[in-house]
């Protein structure tokens, strides 16, 4: 059975003339999760890029609301006093009460108020809030879980915040408290239990039972309807896509710019890497990724793994000079750096600083020679001190092992499913292999002493974001990639691969690969995914660049200004729904026909053996810049038209909402 999807939720035209505007000045949000100021997951990033917005629609009435953890707060928030009285009033009574309760401003774009809860602090009433919740709500909760646990202390300090706000506040306020995961959500189901005069909000964003069931190897959305009936049994009323803050770069040889800087900066890791098996030109090499959580079936690194196998196969044979290089960003458990991934780099920056050292000896005696009126004498400018220097330089290099997969020190080595997947397929970084692989199970810094980049600088100098996941409901990885113009490879079982390829006719010439995994096989798919990625390392650097331009192009799409609506009304149907005698909320529901999608770019022709996976045509004349460069400014313009098309305002949801991104509903 397909997926039910309802065009109402992702179309993206009629926002413009979606004006209701609520009177929000004597409405308060109140936006509660465990990731504001704290990053743990992909949570953090949506409510992070999502605050200018919704500070510019609420203005001093905006809190969010999440865990005090004292290294995050030392860096991210500045603690002050409230301004709001009834708020001052409410968390100095619960400090007076035996809580810990910090008011400031977090340090992100916007600059959004933020109250931090010490939920350590409170510990000593787990035991009590326990049996509340299991007498008044018949909700166990284990004993010895941590997480359990503070998601019980947040969750009843988080209700008891919002009960004295509305007791302190001098006339009835209209209070909005928008709940994200399970985490958090323990305080919604209290202001239900304790009656409590809020409009509330939940979204889920992803959810454990999908989450297991995926990587239980079962066919979970084959099954999606079995499971729906016993365990899904509320449907959200909104399908919420997240957004980012997309940068607009006024001239576009802007981020290409950034590419180039970054690539450089890979390319130098890869030189300490690979130092004495370096036979592979870094001009001809690509640079592929998948980050995120290590979940190694959902995500899909199973069948990266395999697909880099097929294609490390079709290079060889086919004599392919391309090298790719494909990075695994999951964070695992590790105790140190790894010792010869160490060595590579203390190994190149030797060799860099030799080099400069013979090169300053060597212009000091050209410039010599120069002033003298005349031509330099090789054998005497390099002499024998120098060349002893150079082949001192060239045996540190030599080296008896390959190089390493992995960049660290594993814990559980034996047991390590890309490891162990590694070794099945046999891809040890030797020379014969045009794949190579570098695992790094670590989050990337830029303090790093061994690849020091932080994610964003990371994703623009690579080529191509594979994320071939199972089970995402969302996907932010490509949409990152998305916006700084770089291709990336998703699955129709993704939120984001199903936005995608919703709205934009040939999502592959525009970079975004849509690799089926909802109606074909794994070996099917595997094939598929091996076939997207040899296309791409036939391509040249000019068809690379027109991509890249195209992906770039993309997104506006992703910008919260236009996804932000999804969430805009959310609230106001909460509004509506707690104080309905104040706000009126209609829903709008669009015709089928409403909606748009990108055109295929008009310099791609359709062709037989690439109709759903075309890549940009290859300038058959490379001087003929002019003419290419036109067709460019063409698109570009059209395409600039068609996203200026807005957004359709989604309404309650009458299918099995399994579209992706976030479930949106007012309560539980």
């Amino acid at each position: 059975m397909p997926l039910a999807r309802s065009l109402s939720v992702t179309s993206l035209s009629g926002l413009e003339e979606w004006d209701e505007e609520f009177d929000l000045e004597d409405a308060v949000l109140f936006e509660i999760a465990w990731e504001v100021a704290n990053k743990v997951g992909g949570i953090y990033t949506v409510i992070q890029t999502k605050a200018r917005l919704t500070s510019d629609e609420w203005g001093e009435n905006y809190f969010l609301v999440g865990p005090y953890v004292e290294s995050n707060v030392r860096t991210q928030v500045e603690l002050i006093e409230p301004t709001n009285p009834a708020l001052k009033r409410t968390i100095d009574k619960m400090n007076s009460s035996g809580c810990k309760v910090y008011f400031g401003r977090w340090l992100i774009e916007g600059s959004p108020y933020v109250i931090l809860i010490d939920v350590a602090f409170t510990a000593w009433s787990l035991d009590r809030w326990k049996s509340e919740l299991w007498e008044f709500c018949d909700i166990g909760v284990p004993w010895f879980d941590r997480e359990a646990n503070d998601a019980v202390l947040f969750g009843f300090l988080t209700a008891w915040l919002l009960g004295e706000y509305a007791a302190q506040c001098e006339e009835p306020p209209h209070i909005v408290a928008h709940f994200h995961e399970w985490l958090a959500g323990l305080g919604l189901i209290l202001c239900r239990q304790r009656q409590l005069p809020v409009a509330t909000i939940f979204t889920t964003h992803a959810t454990l039972l999908g989450r297991y069931l995926c990587a239980g190897n079962v066919d979970f959305y084959n099954k999606l309807a079995e499971v729906s009936k016993t365990s899904l049994c509320s449907l959200p009323y909104i399908i919420t896509p997240n957004g980012l803050n997309v940068k607009k770069f006024s001239a576009m040889h802007e981020f290409q710019n950034l590419h180039a800087q970054s690539k450089n900066r890979i390319q130098e890791f890869i030189r300490g890497h690979f130092y004495g098996h370096l036979d592979f030109n870094l001009d001809k090499c690509l640079f592929l990724f998948i980050a995120g959580r290590y979940e190694f079936s959902n995500k899909g690194a199973d069948i990266f793994l395999e697909a880099l196998a097929r294609l490390n196969y079709l290079l060889r044979v086919n004599h392919s000079d391309v090298t790719v290089v494909a990075f695994f960003i999951m964070p695992a458990r590790t105790n140190n750096f790894n010792v010869e991934t160490l060595k590579g780099q203390a190994v190149r920056k030797q060799l860099w600083d030799t080099a400069q050292t013979v090169k300053e000896r060597f212009g000091k005696k050209l410039y010599e020679s120069l002033l003298v009126g005349q031509l330099p004498d090789i054998s005497k400018i390099l002499d024998k001190e120098d060349l002893t220097i150079m082949k001192r330089a060239i045996f540190a290099t030599q080296r008896q092992c390959q190089p390493p997969i992995c960049t660290h020190n594993m814990l559980e080595d034996s047991g390590d499913p890309i490891l162990n997947c590694v070794r099945r397929i046999g891809l040890f970084n030797s020379s014969a292999d045009r794949v190579k692989i570098i695992f790094h199970p670590e989050f990337l810094s830029s303090t790093s002493p061994l690849l020091p980049m932080d994610y964003e600088e990371f994703v623009r100098g690579c080529h191509l974001g594979v994320f071939p996941s199972y089970y995402e409901p969302w996907g932010y990885t490509p949409a990152e990639c998305t916006v700084m113009g770089i291709p990336s490879i998703s699955t129709n079982l993704s939120g984001f691969g199903c936005f995608m390829e919703e709205h934009i006719a040939d999502p592959s010439a525009y970079g975004i690969y849509i690799l089926d995994r909802r109606f074909r096989g794994v070996d099917e798919s595997c094939n598929q995914l091996t076939s997207f990625l040899f296309q791409f390392c036939k391509q040249s650097r000019r068809q690379r660049i027109i991509q890249r331009n195209r992906t770039e192009r993309l997104s506006d799409l992703l910008d919260w200004r236009y996804l932000g609506r999804y969430y805009i009304a959310a609230r106001h149907m909460a509004l509506a729904k707690a104080f309905p005698d104040t706000y009126l909320y209609e829903p709008h529901e669009p015709t089928s026909a409403s909606g748009f999608r990108y055109p295929r770019p008009a310099s791609v022709p359709p062709s037989p053996s690439l109709s759903r996976h075309s890549s940009p045509r290859h300038s058959e004349a490379e001087d003929n810049d002019e003419d290419e460069r036109y067709d460019e400014d063409l698109e570009a313009e059209k395409d600039r038209v068609n996203i200026r098309q807005p957004l359709t305002m989604p309404f309650k949801n009458k299918s099995p909402a399994v579209y992706g991104a976030n479930g949106t509903g007012d309560g539980v």
